[in-house]
């Protein structure tokens, strides 16, 4: 079910809003396999009315599982919006869709909740990556006694007779 907001409700006083939100209802469409959003989003918003806006504030909490990019450790982050603020006009050429008496906040949270999304997930801040290995080094020739000069890419072109 999605985050609706009643107007009737707020003619006379604020609304408190408390719960959570699947993360299908948010519909966060993520094509990154480094991110992933598989828990609800929890809310605690105080709606109301100023003059003909609607004003919406409160905390927003979205726990994320994550690959970190260095090491590719599966982590898990919580991704919080402390002081989430939103005045949505209620008339004029920028008013919100309202639907009955009914305003949907699902596309304001869920546009937020993107642009706070980590974009390079790092389970530590210093982490060192995946351990060294000698898989994808260059092994040296058997026959270590010929010059680092024949080794070398240039040795080939040095050997073209080509006229100034």
């Amino acid at each position: 079910m999605p985050l609706i907001v009643n107007l009737r409700h707020l003619e006379e006083n604020s609304l408190a809003l408390k719960g959570e939100l699947p993360p299908e209802e948010l519909d966060l469409d993520l094509r990154d396999d480094l991110v992933r959003a598989e828990k609800p989003l929890q809310y605690d918003l105080e709606a109301q009315l100023v003059d003909h806006e609607l004003l919406v504030r409160g905390h927003l909490r979205l726990p994320l599982q994550c690959v970190c990019v260095r090491c590719l450790k599966a982590f898990e982050i919580q991704l919080e919006l402390k002081r989430w603020t939103q005045l949505l006009p209620l008339t004029g050429e920028e008013q919100v869709s309202v639907t009955g008496d009914c305003v949907d906040l699902t596309p304001f949270v869920r546009e937020d909740i993107l642009l706070e999304f980590p974009q390079h997930p790092l389970c530590e801040a210093d982490c060192r990556g995946l351990p060294k290995t000698s898989v994808g080094k260059i092994k040296q020739p058997s026959n270590a006694g010929q010059s680092a000069e024949k080794a070398s890419a240039w040795a080939a072109l040095d050997k073209l007779k080509l006229k100034h």
